[in-house]
Protein backbone atom coordinates (compact mmCIF):
# COMPACT_ATOMS: atom_id res chain seq x y z
CA UNK A 1 0.00 0.00 0.00
CA UNK A 2 1.32 3.43 -0.99
CA UNK A 3 0.67 5.64 2.01
CA UNK A 4 1.72 8.80 0.12
CA UNK A 5 -0.87 8.30 -2.63
CA UNK A 6 -3.89 10.54 -3.02
CA UNK A 7 -6.82 8.82 -1.27
CA UNK A 8 -9.05 6.85 -3.61
CA UNK A 9 -11.98 6.98 -1.17
CA UNK A 10 -12.70 10.01 1.02
CA UNK A 11 -15.60 9.96 3.47
CA UNK A 12 -15.87 13.27 5.31
CA UNK A 13 -18.03 14.16 8.31
CA UNK A 14 -20.68 11.64 7.28
CA UNK A 15 -23.87 11.22 9.26
CA UNK A 16 -26.44 8.59 8.42
CA UNK A 17 -29.82 8.73 10.10
CA UNK A 18 -32.69 6.35 9.52
CA UNK A 19 -36.17 7.43 10.55
CA UNK A 20 -38.72 5.01 11.97
CA UNK A 21 -41.90 6.93 12.57
CA UNK A 22 -40.98 9.85 14.82
CA UNK A 23 -37.80 8.10 15.99
CA UNK A 24 -34.37 8.97 14.56
CA UNK A 25 -31.76 6.21 14.53
CA UNK A 26 -28.20 7.52 14.17
CA UNK A 27 -26.17 4.83 12.41
CA UNK A 28 -23.05 6.83 11.51
CA UNK A 29 -21.89 9.91 13.42
CA UNK A 30 -19.43 12.45 11.98
CA UNK A 31 -17.49 9.59 10.38
CA UNK A 32 -14.27 10.14 8.43
CA UNK A 33 -12.39 7.58 6.34
CA UNK A 34 -9.68 7.59 3.69
CA UNK A 35 -8.72 4.55 1.62
CA UNK A 36 -5.65 4.65 -0.60
CA UNK A 37 -5.34 2.94 -4.02
CA UNK A 38 -4.37 -0.72 -3.73
CA UNK A 39 -5.42 -1.03 -0.09
CA UNK A 40 -7.27 -4.06 1.31
CA UNK A 41 -9.34 -2.69 4.18
CA UNK A 42 -11.36 -4.82 6.58
CA UNK A 43 -14.27 -3.21 8.43
CA UNK A 44 -15.30 -4.96 11.64
CA UNK A 45 -17.78 -4.23 14.39
CA UNK A 46 -20.79 -5.62 16.21
CA UNK A 47 -24.06 -6.37 14.42
CA UNK A 48 -25.98 -3.19 13.69
CA UNK A 49 -22.88 -0.99 13.98
CA UNK A 50 -23.31 0.36 10.45
CA UNK A 51 -20.64 -1.60 8.55
CA UNK A 52 -22.91 -2.45 5.63
CA UNK A 53 -24.38 1.05 5.68
CA UNK A 54 -20.89 2.52 5.27
CA UNK A 55 -20.11 0.06 2.48
CA UNK A 56 -23.33 1.05 0.71
CA UNK A 57 -22.44 4.74 0.95
CA UNK A 58 -19.01 4.13 -0.58
CA UNK A 59 -20.57 2.02 -3.33
CA UNK A 60 -23.21 4.59 -4.19
CA UNK A 61 -26.06 2.32 -3.11
CA UNK A 62 -27.17 4.82 -0.47
CA UNK A 63 -26.64 8.49 0.32
CA UNK A 64 -25.43 10.13 3.53
CA UNK A 65 -27.82 12.25 5.57
CA UNK A 66 -25.03 14.79 5.64
CA UNK A 67 -21.32 14.91 4.83
CA UNK A 68 -19.57 13.89 1.62
CA UNK A 69 -18.42 10.71 -0.11
CA UNK A 70 -15.84 10.98 -2.90
CA UNK A 71 -14.24 8.25 -5.00
CA UNK A 72 -11.30 9.22 -7.21
CA UNK A 73 -12.01 12.85 -6.27
CA UNK A 74 -15.59 12.62 -7.59
CA UNK A 75 -18.37 13.53 -5.15
CA UNK A 76 -20.70 10.60 -5.67
CA UNK A 77 -23.16 11.91 -3.07
CA UNK A 78 -23.90 14.79 -5.47
CA UNK A 79 -24.74 12.60 -8.48
CA UNK A 80 -28.31 12.10 -9.66
CA UNK A 81 -29.82 8.62 -9.40
CA UNK A 82 -29.23 8.06 -13.12
CA UNK A 83 -25.64 9.31 -12.96
CA UNK A 84 -25.02 7.16 -9.90
CA UNK A 85 -26.27 4.02 -11.66
CA UNK A 86 -23.86 4.67 -14.52
CA UNK A 87 -21.03 5.40 -12.12
CA UNK A 88 -21.60 2.14 -10.19
CA UNK A 89 -21.63 0.13 -13.41
CA UNK A 90 -18.10 1.29 -14.25
CA UNK A 91 -16.47 1.74 -10.85
CA UNK A 92 -17.91 -0.71 -8.32
CA UNK A 93 -17.79 -4.50 -8.06
CA UNK A 94 -20.00 -5.98 -5.33
CA UNK A 95 -19.53 -9.34 -3.61
CA UNK A 96 -22.38 -10.51 -1.37
CA UNK A 97 -22.59 -13.05 1.44
CA UNK A 98 -25.31 -15.08 -0.30
CA UNK A 99 -23.78 -14.81 -3.81
CA UNK A 100 -26.95 -13.31 -5.43
CA UNK A 101 -26.56 -15.44 -8.57
CA UNK A 102 -29.53 -15.90 -10.89
CA UNK A 103 -30.39 -19.63 -10.72
CA UNK A 104 -31.66 -19.78 -14.31
CA UNK A 105 -28.35 -18.55 -15.76
CA UNK A 106 -25.07 -20.40 -16.16
CA UNK A 107 -21.92 -19.16 -14.44
CA UNK A 108 -20.75 -17.37 -17.59
CA UNK A 109 -24.14 -15.71 -18.10
CA UNK A 110 -24.17 -14.53 -14.47
CA UNK A 111 -20.71 -13.02 -14.93
CA UNK A 112 -21.83 -11.36 -18.18
CA UNK A 113 -24.68 -9.44 -16.51
CA UNK A 114 -22.72 -6.28 -15.52
CA UNK A 115 -21.33 -6.03 -19.06
CA UNK A 116 -24.83 -5.63 -20.47
CA UNK A 117 -24.69 -2.06 -19.11
CA UNK A 118 -21.58 -1.31 -21.17
CA UNK A 119 -21.05 -0.61 -24.88
CA UNK A 120 -18.94 -3.72 -25.43
CA UNK A 121 -19.76 -6.00 -28.34
CA UNK A 122 -20.87 -9.59 -27.73
CA UNK A 123 -17.42 -10.94 -28.62
CA UNK A 124 -15.71 -8.39 -26.36
CA UNK A 125 -18.05 -9.32 -23.51
CA UNK A 126 -17.22 -13.00 -24.04
CA UNK A 127 -13.51 -12.23 -23.78
CA UNK A 128 -14.03 -10.31 -20.52
CA UNK A 129 -16.15 -13.13 -19.06
CA UNK A 130 -13.57 -15.77 -19.99
CA UNK A 131 -10.79 -13.70 -18.42
CA UNK A 132 -12.74 -13.14 -15.19
CA UNK A 133 -13.61 -16.82 -14.82
CA UNK A 134 -9.97 -17.72 -15.47
CA UNK A 135 -8.81 -15.35 -12.70
CA UNK A 136 -11.10 -17.08 -10.18
CA UNK A 137 -10.16 -20.57 -11.44
CA UNK A 138 -13.56 -21.54 -12.84
CA UNK A 139 -13.07 -21.66 -16.61
CA UNK A 140 -14.06 -25.34 -16.54
CA UNK A 141 -17.37 -24.56 -14.79
CA UNK A 142 -18.48 -21.74 -17.10
CA UNK A 143 -21.58 -23.54 -18.39
CA UNK A 144 -22.72 -24.92 -15.05
CA UNK A 145 -25.74 -23.51 -13.23
CA UNK A 146 -25.51 -22.30 -9.60
CA UNK A 147 -27.29 -25.44 -8.36
CA UNK A 148 -24.46 -27.50 -9.86
CA UNK A 149 -21.77 -25.54 -7.99
CA UNK A 150 -20.56 -25.70 -4.40
CA UNK A 151 -20.93 -22.68 -2.14
CA UNK A 152 -17.28 -21.77 -2.65
CA UNK A 153 -17.64 -22.05 -6.41
CA UNK A 154 -20.76 -19.90 -6.37
CA UNK A 155 -18.86 -17.22 -4.46
CA UNK A 156 -16.05 -17.41 -7.02
CA UNK A 157 -18.63 -16.77 -9.73
CA UNK A 158 -19.83 -13.81 -7.65
CA UNK A 159 -16.27 -12.47 -7.50
CA UNK A 160 -15.81 -13.00 -11.26
CA UNK A 161 -19.01 -11.01 -11.83
CA UNK A 162 -17.68 -8.26 -9.54
CA UNK A 163 -14.33 -7.93 -11.35
CA UNK A 164 -15.49 -8.44 -14.96
CA UNK A 165 -15.81 -4.68 -15.60
CA UNK A 166 -12.36 -4.01 -14.02
CA UNK A 167 -13.93 -1.76 -11.36
CA UNK A 168 -12.17 0.92 -9.35
CA UNK A 169 -13.39 -0.62 -6.08
CA UNK A 170 -14.23 -4.14 -4.97
CA UNK A 171 -16.72 -4.04 -2.08
CA UNK A 172 -17.31 -7.29 -0.20
CA UNK A 173 -20.06 -7.72 2.39
CA UNK A 174 -19.30 -10.78 4.57
CA UNK A 175 -17.94 -12.72 1.56
CA UNK A 176 -17.13 -15.80 3.65
CA UNK A 177 -20.11 -15.62 6.01
CA UNK A 178 -22.01 -18.48 4.36
CA UNK A 179 -19.01 -20.75 3.74
CA UNK A 180 -17.18 -23.43 5.72
CA UNK A 181 -13.67 -22.59 6.91
CA UNK A 182 -11.81 -24.21 4.01
CA UNK A 183 -14.01 -22.63 1.33
CA UNK A 184 -13.79 -19.32 3.17
CA UNK A 185 -10.00 -19.52 3.26
CA UNK A 186 -9.97 -20.18 -0.48
CA UNK A 187 -12.09 -17.08 -1.11
CA UNK A 188 -9.88 -14.96 1.15
CA UNK A 189 -6.79 -16.19 -0.67
CA UNK A 190 -8.43 -15.19 -3.95
CA UNK A 191 -9.23 -11.70 -2.62
CA UNK A 192 -5.64 -11.37 -1.42
CA UNK A 193 -4.38 -12.33 -4.88
CA UNK A 194 -6.68 -9.79 -6.51
CA UNK A 195 -5.26 -7.17 -4.17
CA UNK A 196 -1.59 -8.10 -4.38
CA UNK A 197 -1.26 -9.31 -7.96
CA UNK A 198 -3.93 -7.28 -9.73
CA UNK A 199 -3.79 -4.13 -7.60
CA UNK A 200 -7.48 -4.17 -6.71
CA UNK A 201 -8.61 -1.82 -3.95
CA UNK A 202 -10.85 -3.89 -1.67
CA UNK A 203 -13.09 -2.93 1.23
CA UNK A 204 -14.44 -5.95 3.08
CA UNK A 205 -17.04 -6.04 5.83
CA UNK A 206 -16.54 -9.04 8.11
CA UNK A 207 -17.28 -10.22 11.62
CA UNK A 208 -14.50 -12.81 11.47
CA UNK A 209 -11.03 -11.85 12.85
CA UNK A 210 -9.59 -14.73 10.82
CA UNK A 211 -10.80 -13.00 7.65
CA UNK A 212 -9.63 -9.55 8.72
CA UNK A 213 -6.05 -10.85 9.10
CA UNK A 214 -5.88 -11.14 5.30
CA UNK A 215 -6.40 -7.39 4.93
CA UNK A 216 -3.65 -4.77 4.93
CA UNK A 217 -5.58 -2.68 7.49
CA UNK A 218 -8.49 -3.26 9.86
CA UNK A 219 -10.81 -0.63 11.29
CA UNK A 220 -13.56 -1.15 13.86
CA UNK A 221 -16.95 0.52 13.69
CA UNK A 222 -18.79 1.04 16.95
CA UNK A 223 -21.48 3.54 17.93
CA UNK A 224 -21.20 5.22 14.55
CA UNK A 225 -17.46 5.89 14.79
CA UNK A 226 -14.38 4.26 13.29
CA UNK A 227 -11.38 3.27 15.37
CA UNK A 228 -8.14 1.32 14.94
CA UNK A 229 -8.84 -0.41 18.25
CA UNK A 230 -11.29 -3.22 18.84
CA UNK A 231 -14.21 -2.02 21.01
CA UNK A 232 -14.30 -3.49 24.50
Amino acid sequence: MNTTAQPLVQVKDVEKIFRRGSEEIHILRNLNLEVTPGEFLALMGPSGSGKTTLLNLIGGLDRPTQGSVAVNSQRIDQLSDRQLAGWRAHHVGLVFQLYNLLPTLTAEKNVDLPLLLTHLSKSERRQHVEAALKVVGLSHRARHYPRQLSGGEQQRVGIARAIVTDPTLLLCDEPTGDLDRQSGDDILALLQALNREHGKTIIMVTHDPHASHRATRTLYLNKGQLSQDMPE
